[in-house]
């Protein structure tokens, strides 16, 4: 009898060694031995520790579309308060306007500062950038001269833009153009704009609705011909800008010298 028991133990001992070295340990209560509790397996760990991150991530995501909408509303503002027929005689309109590019130049660097790593000025970009402008300054001579046998408002519009260069310095006016307000806009438009949206959706995207709002921003100056200006300037240079997006030194270039051109050295009309 005592025989009997012993081979049973010995055969439940072989079957349990036998349990444990299949499994590694016996399971006791659901559980092995040693081994890490569910609540705090390796996986779940991991995820602890990535949670912060993704925290990280989303406040980070989050910060910058505020900024960037930020952003866009006060350019909006501003465009409004220069360009509409309520606030314009109010303001000078260029010390405005200089205003106006200082501070988005500084929204840029605080926000997208590396918009300013894209940006060359060597020789390649100023002959391409001089190219430009003398090609843009060509589109809209044969527009204004379309514009003038299709529309008949299209000479007094474009007459109110010329105004508002009245009783002003044309070297200063040259000088602010040139070196604040024309750069300003493309790296504000093209350069943080075009360029988060190209980021977050495609770069046709990207092109299409800031050229649309660049546009649209002009709205308080009820004036077709300012407005569509802007879309062909906008198109121009967004074009330029999706297909060569390291060569934005070079749409600097041709902005600042269109303006001064357009504006003052050779106006159109």
């Amino acid at each position: 009898m005592m025989e009997n028991k012993s081979g049973t133990i010995t055969k439940f001992s072989g079957a349990f060694n036998g349990l444990y070295t299949l499994f590694g340990s016996p399971v006791i209560g659901g559980q092995k031995p040693g081994a890490i509790p569910e609540h705090s397996s390796p996986t779940r760990s991991r995820s602890s520790e990535l949670c912060p991150k993704r925290k990280a991530i989303t406040a980070s995501r989050t910060i910058t579309l505020f900024t960037f909408h930020s952003s866009l509303i006060i350019a909006a503002i501003l465009w409004t308060v220069m360009f509409s027929p309520w606030t314009a005689p109010k303001i000078n309109f260029w010390w405005t306007m200089t205003a106006s590019a200082l501070l988005l130049t500084s929204l840029v660097i605080l926000w997208s500062r590396d918009t300013f790593r894209t940006i060359s000025f060597k020789v390649s970009d100023m002959i391409l950038g001089i190219g430009i402008a003398i090609s843009l300054w060509g589109i809209f001579w044969l527009g204004d001269t379309l514009s003038s046998w299709i529309l008949p408002f299209a000479r007094s519009q474009v007459n109110n833009i010329y105004g508002m260069k009245m009783n002003q310095s044309p070297w200063l006016l040259s000088f602010l153009l040139i070196f604040i307000i024309g750069p300003a806009e493309e790296f504000f438009w093209r350069g943080y704009i075009q360029r988060s949206l190209s980021k977050r959706l495609t770069p046709v995207k990207g092109f299409l609705i800031t050229t649309a709002i660049y546009a649209l921003v002009h709205w308080a100056s009820f004036n077709f011909m300012l407005i569509m200006a802007a879309l062909v300037c906008g198109l121009v240079w967004g074009w330029l800008y999706m297909r060569m997006p390291n060569r934005l030194g070079a749409i600097v270039i041709s902005h600042a010298l269109w303006d001064a051109a357009v504006f003052i050295w050779f106006p159109i009309g």
